[in-house]
């Protein structure tokens, strides 16, 4: 028998997921295979709860702990898993769900349970920047900036996060980066520039499209500072997985790399934002984390 623990947020999400998650417990009890699994299911109280939960459940010795919520529920118990056996596993009701799209693990909660009772641990790769763990992407600019107001404003979901970009998109000015380490030596003045170690940003926003999390490096997106004369067409690239192929994105692969702005700016880490100083060390830590997938057989 194995010991797993379902750490819920109540408050991510849209109010349509705050109500699913009400259900859950019932849910897992009937869904989960308690011959494999004996579960154990405890909900946040405050931000960076989750954190803790999960690091006392690694000291417990627990096989698995599944985090239920949205990239930042995600970002949170990955933050107390890292570095230990105990592997993560999701169920996704968030806004964006991005490192659960990336896994291909269904959206649907039922079928996202079901997958843990024949789930399989595998190694993969997270982030740092200056010393903050990210899973999906970090990053600053334009995406920044709405992650900003995204975070500030009184709805969720995927409209919402849509009419912040609108609102931002014709009044923000790209800035001048800097990007140096692993023999790059790289000036860009960029609209924005995203740290992919997964392709996405969530939403199937895939701003990386050929991102690995096992391969030991992150994707650097980089998109030109006159990419609103292609605002549509970068649109539709991004959610078919082509925006690499753009004209107006370049891509640098490293491990580890310093980026360095030339004043304060808002910075997002797995779409949550962010306070973070001027010069930013990113780097890529290989298989440090252990994830719950569908089983290859």
């Amino acid at each position: 028998m194995k010991n797993i623990a379902f750490i819920i947020n109540p408050i991510s999400g849209n109010k349509e997921a705050q109500s699913a998650k009400r259900k859950l417990p019932k849910l897992i009890m009937q869904t989960l295979d308690t011959t494999q699994w004996l579960p154990n299911i405890v909900y946040t109280e405050y931000a960076g709860h989750a954190t803790e939960l999960a690091y006392q459940f690694t000291r417990m010795g627990f096989d698995a702990v599944v985090a239920i919520g949205g990239d930042g529920t995600v970002n949170e118990v990955a933050r107390g898993l890292k570095d230990s056996n105990t592997a993560l596993g999701i169920i996704p009701m968030g806004s964006g769900n991005g490192f659960a799209r990336h896994l291909s693990i269904p959206m649907r909660p039922q079928k996202a349970i079901e997958l843990i009772n024949h789930s399989e641990p595998i190694s993969v790769d997270y982030g740092l920047a200056n010393g903050k763990l990210f899973m999906c992407t970090c990053g600053t600019g334009f995406d920044a900036v709405v992650a900003d107001q995204f975070a500030a404003s009184n709805k969720r979901g995927f409209m919402t996060y849509v009419q912040n970009t609108i609102k931002q998109v014709f009044t923000y000015q790209p800035q001048s980066y800097h990007i140096v380490g692993d023999g790059l030596d790289v000036t860009h003045k960029a609209f924005l520039i995203t740290f992919a170690n997964a392709n996405q940003w969530g939403n199937d926003a895939k701003i990386a499209p050929k991102a690995s999390i096992q391969d030991g490096q992150m994707d650097i997106m980089l998109m030109s500072s006159h990419a609103l004369l292609a605002s549509a067409s970068l649109a539709l690239r991004l959610f078919t997985g082509s925006i690499d192929d753009s004209y107006f994105m370049d891509t640098i692969r490293a491990k580890e790399v310093t980026l360095i702005r030339e004043e304060k700016a808002p910075f997002h880490i797995d779409g949550d934002p962010v306070e973070m100083e001027k010069d930013i060390q990113i780097k890529i830590v290989s298989d440090g984390l252990k994830v719950l997938v569908e089983k290859r057989f």
